[in-house]
């Protein structure tokens, strides 16, 4: 596979356990970035939020618990933290490319959650959680970015019509 963008030249795919799908989730890509953009990436771990407040947290629902009281957005940066002033062309503010801003908490959670390792349970738990669309958006995101891309349609299959995620049209630049 070509080296396309921030993609790494070959993509890893650990395999999930024996069984129908087993409870063990397969990681595509890298096992270290988390195909995170790199700028998006470095924000998170230099994050206090992410060194302080979430390395205390050490459990599945410690975090989804966080994700319900702090999560208003799923956008990579708070709103208004980046400069982008001067800046044209593909480096104007699109998709993170030019200047970082402040990491927004959904990503510093969902960077927390892959930390995690998590289960095909709990994943599953994530994207039908019924408390918060936010839970929801982050445990798709999760999936988007961690999950092979042949594995995608299964994992959203279902979901697509759901009209409960209003925020969907937040999150449709991560497809």
């Amino acid at each position: 596979m070509a080296n396309v963008g921030n993609q790494l030249p070959t993509q890893a795919v650990s395999k999930p356990a024996a069984g129908k799908h087993g409870n063990v989730l397969p990681l595509w890509g890298n096992e270290k970035t988390m195909n995170l953009n790199p700028m998006i990436l470095t924000n998170v771990l230099s994050s206090p939020y992410f060194k302080v407040q979430l390395y205390e947290l050490k459990t599945y629902h410690e975090v989804v618990d966080e994700i319900y009281f702090k999560v208003t957005h799923v956008e990579p940066w708070e709103k208004g933290s980046r400069k982008t002033a001067g800046q044209t062309g593909m480096c104007g503010g699109v998709r993170g490319v030019g200047t970082g801003g402040i990491v927004s908490t959904a990503f510093c959670l969902l960077y927390k959650l892959f930390t995690l390792k998590l289960t095909r349970k709990q994943l599953m738990g994530l994207i039908t959680h019924t408390d918060s669309p936010y839970i929801r958006a982050l445990g798709f995101m999760y999936i988007r970015y961690t999950q092979p891309p042949t594995d995608l349609i299964e994992w959203y299959d279902g979901f697509l019509d759901d009209e409960e995620m209003p925020i969907v049209q937040q999150v449709n630049w991560i497809l």
